[in-house]
């Protein structure tokens, strides 16, 4: 409002002019992508666009009533000043518009009216300045499935979709009984809050599902709305097993390439994590001194029965995380995976390691595995059995007795054998 008055003040101070045909205009000019006709419910901006060579003491724009089309006002009205063709400096006005047609058709976009009252020739006027009717043809779709018209899938044209999806806590760390809340934002960039689709159906065996309401709202930008729509639900683990929860697809038209694309739901899996496994770490209960004297008792009678006879060493075990990454890259048929795994179990453990190595079969294997992975296979040499192989790697093994193993060949001397004197 401000520039508009300041622009009014520097033409009040111009000295005043009669109107002659042409100095006051008004356009209105659909923003159509690519040129091509919308859909229905398809974003399209109106650009109004006034230029004045006169003196405006007072303006107001009045709006036909766009029937059969929803609208919303893209910010305040712009003043300005530019220059014609001619060189004379005039007034400039400038309004968008987002219409959203709401059905198949053909329409007619009725005039727009800019009243100015105005000062022509030191006399004090009010003119109506008129647009031009702009017929608006809307498109039926021709596009495989859906489409405006269509039940299913739910029909979203928008320049952009985005999804965001978050949880609390993780749904891999929730185990049977307990509850994690999932939260959905769907974000589409031209489009009005109540074009986006309701919320999707979560479902799915061994979990309860609580829905939660759905928030919906539009953010004015310069280059069109943008709607935004937050889904929610809390998701109850019925079973002790890992459920695999499904991604869920979202169908949209791209108006920018006049394609048709998808925006994902992300895939999630619940329970499974390293929280189905909290009761195996947390420290053990206190045991009464009942139970502790009798254990003690226990461990002297057992020591006493077993003096005399030499217990032999403990087996050696891959550890559990070693074990899961063997497992995991076997199952999912990588090779390069699984030797990484390996390589960090066995500078872990290198003790086991040197076992792994001893048994004939086992090192034949592996080194058919070193082959396939650094490249070094011969033609027609086999794939390795990987799940086979995690399953050897992972049993138990005695510790060989000191000794067992040959030591290492120790180098000559460089300058011979010693001569003896």
């Amino acid at each position: 409002m401000l520039a508009l008055l300041l622009t009014l003040l520097i033409c009040l101070s111009a000295p005043a002019r009669a109107i002659e045909p042409g100095d006051l205009t008004l356009t209105v000019t659909p923003d159509l992508s690519g040129g091509a006709p919308p859909y229905a419910r398809e974003m399209v901006l109106l650009r109004l666009r006034g230029v004045y060579r006169t003196q405006i003491l007072l303006e107001e724009v009045r709006q036909p009533a766009l029937v059969n089309f929803s609208w919303t006002q893209l910010g305040r009205d712009t003043w300005g000043r530019t220059r014609l063709p001619d060189g004379q400096m005039a007034l400039e006005f400038e309004r968008t518009i987002a219409i959203f047609p709401q059905h198949t058709g053909s329409f007619t976009i009725d005039p727009f009216v800019h009243r100015l009252t105005i000062n022509d020739g030191g006399e004090r006027k009010q003119i109506d300045v008129r647009s031009e009717p702009v017929p608006f043809p809307v498109a039926p779709w021709k596009g495989e499935g859906g489409g405006p018209d269509a039940a299913e899938p739910w029909w979203l044209p928008a320049r952009d979709v985005a999804i965001t999806d978050s949880w609390d806590p993780d749904p891999e760390t929730i185990n049977q009984g307990e509850t994690a809340r999932r939260i959905v934002t769907l974000e589409a960039q031209g489009m009005l809050a109540e074009g986006l689709p309701p919320r999707p159906v979560m479902r799915t065996r061994g979990i309860i599902t609580f829905a939660g309401p759905v928030k919906r709202e539009t953010i004015i930008t310069p280059t069109g709305p943008v709607a935004r729509a937050t889904y929610q639900w809390d998701i109850k683990k019925g079973v002790a097993e890992v459920i695999p929860l499904d991604a869920i697809k979202i169908p949209w038209f791209d108006t920018l390439t006049r394609t048709m694309r998808e925006a994902e739901i992300p895939a999630r899996q619940i329970g499974g994590g390293f929280a189905e496994r909290e009761d195996d770490l947390k420290p053990a209960t206190p045991a009464s001194w009942g139970v502790l004297g009798a254990a003690a008792l226990a461990a002297f009678g057992l020591g006493l029965a077993l003096i005399g006879f030499r217990t032999g060493p403990g087996r050696l075990r891959l550890e559990r995380a070693g074990a899961r990454a063997l497992h995991g890259a076997a199952a999912a048929g990588d090779a390069a995976a699984f030797r990484a795994a390996l390589a960090r179990a066995e500078q872990a453990q290198p003790e086991l390691a040197a076992l792994w190595r001893a048994e004939p079969d086992l090192a034949r294997d592996l080194a058919a595995l070193d082959r396939q992975v650094f490249g070094r296979a011969p033609a027609g040499d086999a794939r390795p059995d990987l799940p086979g192989l995690a399953r050897r790697l992972g049993q138990p093994r005695r510790p060989l007795l000191p000794g067992a193993l040959a030591p290492e060949p120790r180098l000559a001397p460089l300058d011979g054998p010693i001569a003896q004197a």
